[in-house]
């Protein structure tokens, strides 16, 4: 029997250039990669290169004339403003990209318990419009795909970053099919909450302590209560108490906690799960790209994974 290994989404597309003083850090996307191969938590192979997704299975989520917009360059400057990114023809491809690694973590997931793209996490994204640095929502993206193909009947999507999932609780307010799970701080961006399946609101201040007790207290039942066949897991790290804008206390310990406890509790009920990164905003990079190699270090800990 061959060894399970750990797959993870990458291309160098990942980090877009931004105009000069651009808030947003993607130099993460770099640096995460390279972090990993040099401390040798993984190895070359375990990174693929994925392919631009398709319009039709886009199409699934998002709508046609949007896509066309993305495609052909024609966003408003209002448009652009609310994505945060200026429209290039690299950044839409970008986003394509992003969207296919996570279509393609399912498969290695249900393969070998976990996947994860080293972006993607877009959750802002709805399916007329981007807003807060996402253009397309890659997770609902690879939701709709995976029911349309019968490889999941009940997904679960965890989503801790600390900005509420907007546009993934729109997308599927319907949609029995998805369970949308947002913990995120009650008085953080978008300032217009949307309606999750459970939304759990947290504090400014919000301590470690009082964060993976919450977060305790809700998985365990709420994996018992959806039974998902599939899971999607946001591991944003902006609920640092280093973070710009996350105005929480959790500690970089927590935050390693968080992910922890997710993975287990995944892997426990033996339910795949594919991991997108989502924000970060500390004002060091390297502290950055330290959450979030922690959880890449951790899912390949608990799946056992080369």
């Amino acid at each position: 029997m061959s060894e399970k290994k750990l797959h993870i989404a990458f291309d160098t597309i990942y980090a877009h250039p931004l105009p000069e003083g651009h808030r947003f850090p993607m130099l993460k996307y770099e640096l995460i990669p390279q972090q990993l191969l040099y401390e040798g938590t993984v190895t070359e192979d375990a990174f693929f290169s994925p392919k631009p997704c398709t319009d039709g299975v886009v199409l699934l989520t998002h709508e046609k004339d949007y896509v066309d917009k993305l495609k052909n360059q024609t966003l408003s400057a209002k448009e652009q403003r609310y994505i945060g990114f200026p429209q290039s023809p690299e950044l839409t491809l970008r986003e394509f990209i992003i969207t296919q690694g996570t279509i393609d973590c399912c498969y290695y997931a249900i393969e070998n318990g976990v996947a994860l793209n080293v972006a993607g996490g877009t959750h802002h994204a709805f399916k007329d419009r981007g807003e807060g640095f996402c253009l397309l929502n890659d997770f609902a993206v690879a939701a709709n795909y995976l029911l349309q193909k019968n490889l999941a009947t009940k997904i679960l999507i965890i989503d801790l970053d600390v900005h509420q999932g907007n546009g993934t609780a729109k997308l599927f307010e319907d949609k029995d099919a998805v369970f949308t799970f947002s913990m995120h701080g009650r008085n953080n961006y978008p300032f217009h909450k949307e309606k999750s399946d459970l939304d759990v609101e947290l504090e400014d201040g919000t301590t470690t302590q009082v964060y993976l007790q919450k977060l305790g207290d809700v998985l365990p039942s709420l994996l018992q209560e959806v039974k998902p066949d599939f899971a999607f897991y946001l591991s944003g790290v902006d609920i640092l108490e280093t973070d710009k804008f996350g105005k929480l206390k959790v500690t970089m310990e927590g935050c390693k906690e968080r992910d922890r406890l997710v993975f287990s509790l995944l892997k426990e009920a033996k339910i795949p799960c594919v991991v997108s990164m989502g924000g970060g905003y500390s004002p060091r990079v390297k502290t950055i790209v330290e959450a979030h190699c922690n959880t890449f270090r951790l899912a390949k800990e608990i799946y056992d994974l080369q």
